[in-house]
């Protein structure tokens, strides 16, 4: 078996904790420059994007020189570029780190701060947030929360060593506990296992349970209840023995208990402002353990926040 050929280092720094932009150009096409085959591979941009980077020597090859837009095109070369970060409005809670070694970083996450860049988040992120405060740049994430969820995540520190602790989760090897704050429903019997078949289909917000051999299981236990005046609280214990998109939303939900501040399940509703911070989701990733693959350590880390509808409902809910 041909082994693929690593792309070359990057040439130029991150910016904010994000990572340049690469494009290895294909090895059949009919362009004549680099910079024809941007215009049409980057067609999304603003008008005139693409020309005003190459004016301004923003795009650059793999010696770290700027590339001339007349430059011709040559098949599998690398360019690389820094993409314009929108403009985003910060999370204003503190991301606590929980552990570091020379090999692993576990962060305690807040509600509304993303994983890893994606879509309109980017610097605003856990993963780049670590790689400017920990001076870090190799900094990878071996696993995602969703935003909406807090809790422990486990960052790699050297890229050499990431595919190890993914595997961890790919391979089920790590014990994961969650905590929730959903109604209480006395008819409903706990502990109980729930096993169903979920898919996301992309481009549509929500999960969905359909026929078919079981993708998702998740033991739900309800560790205790109360009723505040009218509302009747369950805290529950999930613990996943598998990691569909939204699976414990979508368990609890199909229970009739959803987790409180749930803006898809049951019902998907308006997205929330930027800057609305009210209301966060009422799961919380509350404990990692596992055997650390590269230093036979095991590890047991256990998240130090709180559901603010348990601890202060009133105040959660805007009572």
């Amino acid at each position: 078996m041909r082994r693929r050929t690593p792309p070359p280092p990057s040439p130029l720094p991150q910016r904010y904790g994000v990572d340049p932009v690469r494009v290895r150009l294909p090895a059949e096409g009919a362009w004549a420059t680099v910079r024809a085959y941007l215009v049409e591979r980057l067609s999304g941009a603003a008008p005139g994007a693409v020309a005003g980077m190459f004016d301004a020597g923003l795009i650059v090859g793999a010696d770290g020189r700027a590339v001339a837009p007349e430059t011709a095109y040559a098949p599998g070369t690398y360019v690389w570029f820094h993409r314009e970060l929108p403009a985003e409005v910060p999370v204003p809670f503190p991301l606590e780190v929980v552990y570091r070694d020379a090999h692993i970083v576990v962060a305690d996450k807040p509600h509304f701060l993303a994983t890893t860049p994606r879509g309109s988040h980017v610097t605003e992120t856990a993963l780049t947030r670590l790689r400017r405060e920990l001076g870090i740049p190799a900094l990878g994430a071996a696993h995602r929360l969703d935003r909406l969820t807090a809790g422990l995540v486990l960052f790699t520190v050297r890229p050499e060593e990431r595919g190890a602790y993914q595997t961890l989760f790919s391979h089920r090897r790590v014990r994961k506990e969650y905590e929730a704050v959903a109604p209480y429903d006395p008819a409903l019997a706990l502990p109980r296992t729930v096993r169903s078949r979920i898919v996301k289909e992309r481009g549509v917000l929500a999960a969905r349970e359909v026929e078919g051999e079981p993708n998702a299981v998740s033991r739900v236990e309800l560790i205790e209840h109360r009723t505040d005046r009218a509302t009747a609280l369950g805290r529950y214990r999930l613990l996943p023995a598998t990691g569909q998109t939204h699976q414990l939303r979508v368990h609890l939900n199909t229970l009739g208990v959803p987790i409180l501040g749930d803006p898809l399940y049951p019902v998907v509703t308006g997205p929330v402002p930027d800057g609305d911070f009210r209301r966060p989701l009422q799961l919380l990733a509350r404990e990692l353990e596992f055997t650390d693959p590269v230093t036979g350590v095991a590890h047991r880390f256990r998240s130090g926040r709180t559901l603010a509808a348990w601890s202060a409902y009133g105040e959660w809910s805007g009572q």
